[in-house]
């Protein structure tokens, strides 16, 4: 395995959710690198044990490091006296696919704990509510989807790069409210397709 912080992040916030008793979906984990412009992502999906393949609902969680904090990262490592904090760029989307009726997006946003996660002192903002109609080729319909954001940015101070468990640390509410959030999601009454 890499010794980077940016795996030391991936491996800190897997823990949290795992810890939680999430159910990883190893199929739909990516770790990808933008050639043109340098920035690495990590995407992997989550859901409640026993949910299927694919699940009812489900949260999809990116972390991705820009270029320029490759560039800070390795100044700090090279002269850690003269460097500005890399960030991790983090989203987290719950999606509940395969409904029969599309649901009120204030029951969906009530649903949800109405405190998002701190991350090392940064804390996720809810952004878009996004809702998906699903037609055959035939345009019948055939399900509904939605789709709710939070976003925010974690910034690596140096006790982080210096200590990976503070990472540990810093991850750790991600995966609680990951949990409670998804177990919230599905017990609201909602009509889905068999």
């Amino acid at each position: 395995m890499l010794d980077h912080v940016f795996t030391d992040a991936i491996g800190a916030l897997r823990d949290a959710l795992e810890a939680a008793l999430l159910e990883r979906h190893a199929l739909e984990e990516r770790f990808q690198t933008d050639v043109l412009l340098g920035d690495v992502t990590w995407e992997t999906s989550y859901g409640l044990p026993g949910e299927g393949d694919p699940p009812r609902i489900q949260v999809d969680i990116t972390l991705e490091w820009p270029t320029w904090s490759q560039t800070s990262y390795r100044m700090w490592y090279l002269d850690s006296s003269h460097f500005e904090a890399p960030q991790i760029n983090i989203e987290t989307t719950f999606r509940i696919q395969n409904l029969a009726q599309p649901p009120e997006p204030a029951v969906l946003k009530k649903s949800l704990p109405s405190k998002a996660p701190s991350i090392g002192g940064t804390t996720l903002a809810s952004e878009t509510t996004t809702y998906e109609t699903v037609y055959n080729k035939n345009l019948e319909l055939l399900s509904h989807a939605v789709e709710i954001s939070y976003t925010g940015i974690y910034e690596l101070h140096e006790e982080a790069m210096v200590d990976g468990s503070t990472l540990d640390t810093h991850f750790a509410e991600i995966g609680g409210w990951t949990s409670s959030a998804l177990v919230r999601l599905g017990d609201i009454d909602l009509s889905f397709n068999d």
